[in-house]
């Protein structure tokens, strides 16, 4: 069954999401592109649901929003606090469950999309572009991303690296700050699991950035001795 058709899987909507959060916060578009770096226009046509969201513009729209992915697709509480040291969680995903969200050339399927603040994120990859030149230039985003192949063949593009194909069964473990892309190989579907592991200290430092510095008193000049 074709992950994109599963009838009981819901469709996410991002848009609605990033519209809302705005209200709230009072924020602009041209507020929200300063802080993410997307264009006011492709922020606009997310909103409008005319556009989809690869997971590179996800990561940098989450970092800029200061929220976790899971809330972005309005499948968790915005408010929701942080994981408590010590806590057990656990979340089941059944079959056809999920959040679907289209893409151009593919269609994700985020998985336990109830927790926040994972520490990787889960998703069912759909693949339909069949040639590299149909992407305007690679993927990246920070941390690290582990591919296998569920069924089909996947060709995967790295900056680094010469084309790799992986049939089903086959995986790969990458660093996705190096430029990557998946085309579909084939007459059938191809379809993979991917897990993104993206580095808590990127956030952290994309935050910290963002926040206003404070002038210090100034420190008095180092004097070092001349050599004897």
């Amino acid at each position: 069954m074709s992950i994109s058709t599963t009838k009981d899987r819901s469709q996410a909507k991002p848009g609605a999401v990033l519209k809302a959060i705005r209200a709230r916060r009072g924020w602009t578009l041209a507020d929200v592109s300063h802080r993410t770096g997307l264009t006011v226009s492709a922020l606009s046509k997310v909103e409008n649901d005319k556009i989809g969201l690869n997971f590179e513009k996800l990561v940098r729209l989450c970092e800029g929003l200061e929220i976790d992915v899971a809330q972005l697709f309005g499948s968790a509480a915005e408010d929701q606090p942080a994981r408590v040291e010590g806590a057990m969680r656990r979340s089941v995903t059944r079959a056809g469950e999920g959040r679907s969200v289209e893409v151009e050339g593919s269609n994700y399927v985020y998985l336990a999309t109830e927790l926040l603040h994972k520490r990787m994120i889960p998703i069912l990859g759909e693949v339909f572009k069949r040639d590299i030149a149909e992407y305007e230039e690679l993927l990246h985003h920070d941390g690290e991303e582990f591919v296998y192949v569920v069924e089909g063949t996947l060709e995967l593009h790295t900056a680094l690296y010469t084309p790799v194909r992986l049939e089903s069964g086959d995986s790969v473990y990458f660093d996705s700050a190096m430029g990557h892309a998946y085309v579909s190989v084939g007459d059938g579907p191809c379809r993979i699991l991917s897990i993104n592991a993206t580095s808590e200290a990127h956030v952290a430092r994309a935050i910290e950035q963002r926040a206003p510095r404070k002038a210090g008193p100034a420190r008095p000049p180092v004097r070092r001795k001349a050599p004897a």
